[in-house]
């Protein structure tokens, strides 16, 4: 049995946003037994937190670690930014359930093939995580793409009935595995076919359970609002609760405003629709992503035999996608292993020093790298900070990192997810410190008690006695990020201590290499 802890003399936050108070946490177990001012138990340890805020552990909203939990659950990227929970299986992404084991790689993030495959249910992804003991609290999303991958494949065509009924069938399965809804990536190349009314059917499942629907949105570009429309119109039809992830279009701050406002005017009406954004002012995307799912059906030889082709060539050079809709100038790329010295520089500058048009520099990158389609991404320049500020400061947007936890040394080492070592951070630093868009109990109320209600975490983003103590003690004045483009695995200093469910994760500024999250399933309602 661990002692107490008393946690003595910090400025406490709540997680309701409400103004803070100096003075103490106490931590009994794996919950919070007091808070206050406090006599110190006997048998307490003691960590004085002058000068610091005490706080509920972050709970990252919109996380894509499900499978680099598994590889290497220490979760450091993420627990040195505060972090104790997180939302998984965003975007239509996640490696559970893992239904198809041909092409089932195409909705996850992180070196998959490089280890053991994912599982095939959520039931086996949460029993995996729990024999691994991960650093952090998970929750996981059912995604779409694997999903459709697992009954449709890659066809760019609205499932069939019987398809469409697996698909309810697998959902039901998640959901009644602990999921907490559903989840799509609509502007990827596996889910691009998926119809309104397939949507709507799949949602109700979830909603019958009571799950909320979690979508990245047809179309982030020009047609963003439409896309954003779409999605409330989903949730109403389906009765169930929205997340609209990275709500922030690509097309500009009137668009912008106009996302917002069919949010509120869906809240007006009373409907329960949020959002989150993430903190990059640039999108990060695998380059697979440049052409439709089919022309990477079959093997690496089949793959570069296709792009070869002139003719399949100029129809792809036809296919709309997230990529080309930036335009070159605003694509760069990230990491490669046959263009590796071009990192860092955008498509249009590889074509120019190609001699050749930046299409078909990124098209001739992808047939090089067919044999591992997961490792080439690109960086795509999208937003502006000032478009970032506005959508922070539109209520109840929350905060995602959009990333994998990461490690910078151990299995995951050699990975890259922008953003995984420098999201709350940066917002911490940018958004409260520096600009004072938002003030602090607002900023951890957006990163604490707002998710916890938003996705049902009962006990948790709330500082009260009773609760579960996830509770990050760190430094307002020197909470900073350090990653950058050049340097992306850079971690975040300034926090002090962290504690999730009242084990002492972080001490002194150290990690401790104890870990003590757990899989956070939502018991199923059926009708």
């Amino acid at each position: 049995m661990r002692p107490p802890v008393l946690i003595r003399g910090g400025e406490i936050h709540d997680g309701h946003g409400s103004e803070p108070f100096i003075g103490d946490v106490l931590i009994a177990g794996d919950s919070v037994a007091a808070t206050g001012a406090l006599k110190a138990p006997d048998d307490a340890v003691l960590i004085e937190a002058a000068g610091s805020i005490v706080a509920p552990g972050f709970i990252d909203v919109h996380s894509h670690s499900d499978y680099t939990l598994l590889v290497d659950p220490r979760a450091v990227s993420s627990v040195l930014q505060g972090v104790t929970s997180e939302i998984v299986g965003n975007c239509g992404h996640g490696c559970a359930p893992f239904l198809n084991r041909r092409l089932g790689s195409i909705a996850v993030y992180g070196p998959i093939g490089a280890h053991e495959p994912p599982p095939a249910s959520l039931a086996a992804y949460f029993e995996a995580l729990g024999t691994r003991r991960p650093a952090v609290n998970v929750m996981s999303l059912v995604p779409n793409g694997q999903l459709r991958l697992g009954c449709v494949g890659l066809e760019a065509r609205p499932a069939e009935r019987a398809e469409l009924e697996a698909m309810q069938r697998l959902l039901a399965a998640g959901m009644d595995e602990g999921g907490v809804g559903l989840s799509t990536g609509l502007e990827y190349a596996q889910e691009a076919g998926a119809t309104e009314e397939e949507l709507v059917a799949l949602a109700k499942v979830a909603a019958r359970r009571g799950g909320l629907y979690a979508t990245h949105t047809r179309d982030r570009d020009e047609n963003a609002l439409e896309a954003v429309v779409e999605a409330i119109r989903i949730a109403e039809r389906a009765e169930l609760p929205l997340q609209v992830s990275h709500i922030t279009p690509r097309s500009g701050m009137a668009a912008i405003e106009s996302c917002i406002e069919a949010v509120l005017a869906a809240r007006r009406r009373g409907n329960p629709v949020e959002f989150d954004m993430h903190t990059r002012t640039f999108g990060f995307t695998h380059l697979k992503n440049l052409v439709p799912a089919p022309a990477l059906e079959g093997d690496a030889d089949a793959i570069r035999a296709r792009l070869a082709d002139a003719g399949v060539r100029a129809e792809l050079k036809t296919h709309r996608n997230l990529i080309t809709k930036c335009g070159w100038h605003n694509v760069a790329l990230a990491r490669s292993r046959s263009r590796a010295q071009f990192a860092g520089m955008s498509f249009a500058e590889i074509g120019a020093a190609l001699g050749c048009d930046p299409h078909d520099a990124a098209l001739d990158m992808l047939a090089a790298e067919a044999d591992s389609l997961l490792y080439p991404m690109v960086i795509l320049k999208t937003y502006t900070e000032e478009q970032l500020l506005r959508t922070y400061k539109a209520e109840r947007c929350m905060i995602g990192s959009d990333a994998t936890a990461l490690a910078p040394e151990g299995p995951l080492a050699d990975e890259t997810f922008y953003g995984a070592y420098g999201w709350a951070s940066w917002f911490w630093r940018r958004v409260v410190r520096e600009t004072g868009t938002l003030s602090r109990p607002e900023a951890i109320h957006r990163l604490t008690g707002l998710p916890a209600a938003v996705f049902g975490l009962s006990g948790r983003g709330h500082l009260a006695p009773g609760n579960k103590a996830d509770i990050v003690v760190f430094d307002p004045d020197t909470f900073t990020d350090h990653a950058t483009l050049a340097q992306p695995n850079l971690p975040a200093t300034g926090v002090r201590h962290l504690f999730v469910n009242g084990v002492h994760t972080i001490d002194g500024g150290r990690l401790t290499g104890a870990r003590g999250g757990v899989a956070l399933t939502r018991p199923a309602r059926k009708s």
